[in-house]
């Protein structure tokens, strides 16, 4: 059974299922376009940047290549098929994060959001987002 596209907020919301995945992260730019291919296998999302190429790469992967890893990221996964025209999925995760002091990083991607947040708040952030899920559902 395949899953709906969603754009209503409350929709979105209700269903986001958020889930904490395996693994840390870390942010980071590389100037050279050539020194970040070599990053490419593990790396979750690439992103063009004017001051360089933005990476999102395994913290494993970021060490053996001597990146700053003082900032490692859990991602946890919003499992709703929300609609690229969809409203306040994001504001909303993004504020009730806000709301306990959790710095968060929301990558939209075409099928779902994924929240990167401090590694050591990962399980709290969870907490919250489950709390608003079922909040929404209400």
């Amino acid at each position: 059974m395949t899953k709906e596209t969603v754009r209503d907020t409350h929709a979105m919301l209700s269903g986001m299922t958020p889930t904490l995945m395996n693994g840390e992260f870390v942010f980071c730019v590389m100037p050279d376009e050539d020194v970040a291919r070599l990053a490419v296998p593990d790396t979750l999302a690439w992103f063009r940047e004017r001051e360089g190429i933005s990476l999102i790469l395994s913290k494993n992967r970021a060490e053996q290549l001597g990146i700053n890893c003082d900032m490692p990221m859990r991602r946890i996964v919003l499992d709703v098929l929300s609609s690229l025209e969809g409203v306040g999925l994001t504001a909303a995760v993004a504020s009730a994060l806000a709301a306990r002091s959790i710095p968060c990083n929301i990558v939209a991607a075409y099928h779902h959001d994924h929240v990167f947040v401090p590694a050591a708040m990962a399980e709290l952030a969870l907490e919250i987002l489950l709390q608003l899920q079922e909040a929404s559902s209400n």
